[in-house]
């Protein structure tokens, strides 16, 4: 039995994720900061108070594992801001920083050991992180905040290939959530779940630190 550990686990991509890999059979360990009915519905292991920015949180959740070994920790939990050119703060790109970029790095180490060889980190990012693919500008902190995300996955992909972890750097797709204000143009999470789960299956050290759309698409840089 596969054992998964998931950050942002109370709605959305996080909640589907808990939703299918239960259904697979698989072990999950959900995270959040608070719980929701619909998480609490799955019947799994849940693990509140999580902050991701939070190191003592991260630390606690550590110590609440004891030696259980995680082989897949998907690092779901992130947060949208809009910033036009007109209306940055630095408070809103330090936010999105911190979320989305700097608490994926930091929770991985403090993890570390209890990753075992073979298992695999999986970052949820965006093609709004993608410096080529930019056409429409504006969303400076989720853009910045991806792009850095993906670079870090690919110094994680490098950093942990001698220990056998792989790391895989993910894009949902265009999908119909709160993140998105349930866009009709969007994809269903169960589709875009479903695909991510085929990339994760087939993420090794092969294809360690590689852009993947959920589709199955490589992205660019």
């Amino acid at each position: 039995m596969t054992t998964y550990l998931i950050t942002g686990s109370n709605k959305g991509l996080g909640l589907e994720y808990c939703r299918q890999i239960k259904e697979r059979g698989d072990e999950v360990i959900a995270t959040c900061r608070e719980s929701s009915p619909e998480l609490e519905a799955l019947d799994i292991q849940i693990q509140t108070g999580i902050d991701v920015t939070s190191v003592s949180a991260i630390q606690q959740l550590k110590a609440n594992l004891g030696k259980i070994k995680i082989d897949v920790l998907i690092h779901n939990a992130g947060i949208y801001e809009y910033n036009s050119i007109s209306e940055i703060s630095s408070q809103s790109l330090i936010r999105q920083f911190e979320v989305n970029a700097i608490a994926p790095v930091l929770f991985t180490k403090i993890i570390l050991e209890n990753l075992a060889k073979t298992s695999k980190v999986v970052l949820m990012t965006s093609r709004m992180g993608s410096i080529e693919d930019n056409t429409s500008g504006s969303s400076y902190g989720y853009r910045m905040s991806k792009a850095a995300l993906c670079m870090a996955g690919k110094s994680l992909s490098i950093d942990l290939k001698s220990k056998g972890i792989s790391v895989g750097i993910l894009h949902p797709g265009l999908v119909s959530t709160q993140m998105t204000g349930f866009t009709p143009n969007g994809i269903t999470v169960k589709t875009s779940v479903e695909g991510l789960l085929q990339r994760i299956d087939q993420l090794d050290i092969s294809n360690t630190g590689t852009f993947y759309h959920a589709n199955g698409e490589v992205l660019p840089w």
